[in-house]
């Protein structure tokens, strides 16, 4: 594709085909995404529609980004020549016609002949694609910057030759070095945007050379060095010091620090030991193991990161719209006016057949489609690309834009504001039951329990050496507690409203409970037999960096609140030492949406933030639905943006990137719009009357070739972006 009207011309026309449910084409990428309904219509189908418009479609199977590359490197280096040969003719040309004849104003033997022999190769061989694109959109009925390059170089070099066939009639004045200048320039203009375009998508290439190719595995005794892609799921894979991970896994013997920056962004290694999970692509550093490969190929993370990447770019943001839509009526509208503009010089105001021919040619070629076609996508490009170096994962380019124009922050609490890692920090007994009992008990009703605090419970029954037989029968009631059986004993362990529900009195308790929750503890009641046992205070340390980014959220004009399901003097004591000030309490998990919800109703733009199967509905809900990356699959789903170090300031990050993004696309959009705005009429010979300033083609040429560079470039600049210290 040449230009954004090409890639609304392939849009269109797949919308238009029967059984197509969505097409997304984009000109920066050179990715189109269609989703069909197979019982219509084939995939050979939709690439006919894609052919009959003078386009080759490549298939996307699997990692194609190598292949990718091969074609973009392929059409850089052709693009190059064809520049090179150009610019060889094209010099002979200019210096005959400019410097020789016009501006010293000698006389060359047979220099018109000689431009023509020069000037022929440049119209017809290197503008050989103008002309075959032209050709593909007469086809389509519809016309592309393609269109105007080749009528506009075109009618300079057919006039240029009628001068030399009929020099009576036409006079002497030739326009060879016009047209070849012209072709000169955009190839030249085409040949930099292939270079900037390519450098767009280095996000991804660098995560591509990530992977190692071959690992070290475990069989039969033996270790053998196999192509990454033979290991299985179950293999046993040896990594010695300073090598790359092959594949995802769990550790099974041995330690070590692993340098996982190329995939979190985190600078500092990571210290691994049986049991702890490692990623492909990241660097063993010092101690060597083995690990059990839990998920190779397509699903390594390292390649659902890519995948997350590559959707995001390819997919279209809302600001676009406008930019496609102006696209497509951007080229038919160039023609006219070029026409009215030739025909007002010359039938109306009385100007010579060459005076409105320039004008003719001027308006053509200074136009720029491209430059609006590229504002958008390059910056989402390298904005979801500088996102994944600081492992932030956006899942597509609304997500990124919008993020912007977020007004509430929504925390989860348990393991996004804290490490999710409870402790017991209190057990207290009552006169019918010891402290030990108590502590036994809950932690048999907390066996079969999945929720963290479970853990946590057992955990310290274990470290008292109690032992703890699994219950008779177990009920999770879901947002209250639990109910279980032991013996002959009927347990009930969880909130006042369990208690309430079951109609138990935890009378002296309860001067005990409200003292433990002013301590920003998470305190639960045990009964056995229908009487208040005992109580368990389980307390949630902080993540390091929470209390920053509230901090810095709140800095940059956001109302941040807390949203979970402890009790509200609870919740106040830790919302206290995070500076937050809005606390949602006691919400049950079923309630999270209805919570958001409410708050949309308000007006406010809202991000969730959260990691668990029961914050999901929340996610869905918000505007922007922020999942931790260490969280669990539904969650990580349905989230918009994924945090893949679980670092709650990375909320903050995503945000700023958001807003430095949106600004780059302004920027762009301004100076596509004003360019062509300005540059149209100018070309037109508005100011000729007062100034007597005409453009000329060849400037315009040049203009036209660098307004879509300087697009490109702009969105480049990106990559200076720093997240927020």
């Amino acid at each position: 594709m040449h230009c954004a009207s090409c890639a609304q011309r392939i849009e269109g026309a797949l919308k238009d085909t029967k059984g197509v449910k969505k097409a997304n084409v984009n000109f920066a990428t050179e990715r189109a995404t269609v989703e069909y309904d197979d019982s219509v219509l084939g995939e050979e189908d939709v690439l006919g529609v894609i052919e009959k418009l003078g386009y080759r479609p490549i298939v996307d199977v699997g990692r194609s980004q190598d292949r990718e590359r091969l074609e973009r490197e392929k059409e850089t280096r052709s693009l190059k020549s064809l520049f090179l040969i150009s610019l060889a003719l094209s010099v002979p040309v200019f210096i005959i016609s400019m410097v020789l004849e016009m501006w010293m104003g000698l006389t060359v033997p047979y220099g018109t002949y000689i431009q023509l022999l020069l000037a022929t190769p440049v119209q017809f061989i290197v503008g050989f694609r103008f002309y075959k694109g032209a050709y593909s959109a007469l086809r389509a009925r519809t016309a592309s910057m393609d269109t105007l390059v080749a009528i506009g170089t075109s009618a300079s070099y057919l006039y240029s030759v009628l001068v030399l066939a009929f020099p009576a009639f036409l006079g002497d004045a030739v326009y060879f070095e016009t047209s070849a200048v012209l072709i000169t320039f955009i190839i030249f203009g085409r040949w930099l945007e292939s270079i900037a375009k390519g450098k767009t998508s280095e996000a991804i290439k660098r995560l591509m050379g990530l992977q190692p190719k071959t690992a070290i595995v475990v069989r039969k005794g033996k270790e053998l060095e196999i192509p990454i892609d033979e290991v299985l799921v179950g293999d046993i894979v040896l990594v010695k010091p300073g090598q790359k991970i092959p594949v995802d896994g769990i550790i099974v013997d041995g330690f070590s620090s692993v340098d996982e920056s190329m995939i979190t962004g985190e600078s500092i290694p990571m210290e691994k030991k049986p049991g702890d999970t490692v990623i492909g692509a990241t660097i063993n550093k010092h101690g060597s193991f083995r690990f059990r490969a839990t998920k190779v190929g397509k699903e390594m993370a390292l390649h659902q990161i890519i995948k997350l990447v590559e959707d995001a770019q390819t997919s279209k943001a809302p600001i676009q719209r406008l930019a496609d839509k102006v696209s497509g009526y951007f080229v038919p509208a160039v023609i006219l006016i070029a026409i009215a503009s030739f025909s007002l010089w010359y039938l109306f105001l009385g100007q010579t057949f060459v005076f409105s021919l320039v004008i003719f040619v001027a308006v053509l070629i200074i136009a720029c489609p491209c430059a609006l076609g590229l504002a958008t996508p390059t910056a989402i490009m390298v904005g979801t690309g500088k996102g994944a170096e600081n492992g932030i994962l956006i899942k597509g380019a609304e997500a990124l834009e919008n993020a912007h124009k977020i007004t509430t922050v929504v925390f989860d609490k348990t393991g996004t504001l804290t490490k999710g890692e409870p402790s017991v920090t209190d057990v207290i007994g009552t006169d019918k039951a010891g402290r030990k009992d108590v502590l036994k008990y809950a932690a048999i009703a907390e066996k079969k329990s999945e929720h963290p605090l479970a853990d946590a419970i057992i955990k310290r029954a274990r470290e008292k050496r109690i032992r703890v037989p699994d219950p008779g029968s177990f009920e999770a009631v879901l947002g209250h507690g639990i109910k279980a059986r032991h013996g002959r004993k009927s347990m009930l362990f969880g909130n006042r409203k369990l208690m309430e529900r079951n109609r138990v009195a935890i009378g002296d308790l309860d001067g005990r409970i409200m003292e433990i929750e002013k301590e920003g503890k998470t305190v639960m009641i045990l009964s056995i037999n229908g009487k208040a046992a005992g109580l368990v205070a389980v307390a949630d340390t902080l993540k390091a960096t929470s209390k920053e980014a509230v901090r810095t959220l709140r800095e940059m004009g956001k109302q941040v609140i807390m949203m979970t399901g402890d009790n509200e003097r609870t919740a106040k004591a830790i919302a206290g030492q995070l500076g937050i000030d809005e606390v949602l309490a006691q919400v049950l998990p079923e309630d999270k949406e209805k919570e958001i919800a409410r708050l949309q109703r308000e007006g406010k733009v809202v991000a969730m933030v959260g990691d668990g199967i029961n914050d999901a509905p929340a996610l869905a809900r918000s505007d922007i639905g922020i999942a931790l990356g260490a969280g669990s699959d539904v969650a990580l789903e349905t989230g918009q943006i994924v945090l893949v170090k679980d670092d709650p300031m990375d909320v903050a990050t995503a945000i700023d990137l958001s807003n430095f993004t949106i600004k780059k696309i302004r920027q762009n959009l301004f100076w596509a719009f004003f360019y062509n705005s300005i540059g149209i009429p100018v070309a037109a010979g508005v100011l000729y009357p007062f100034t007597g300033f005409l453009l000329n083609p060849m400037v315009a040429g040049a203009a036209m070739a660098f307004s879509s560079v300087s697009v490109v470039s702009n969105s480049l600049l990106m990559k200076r972006y720093r997240k927020r210290p």
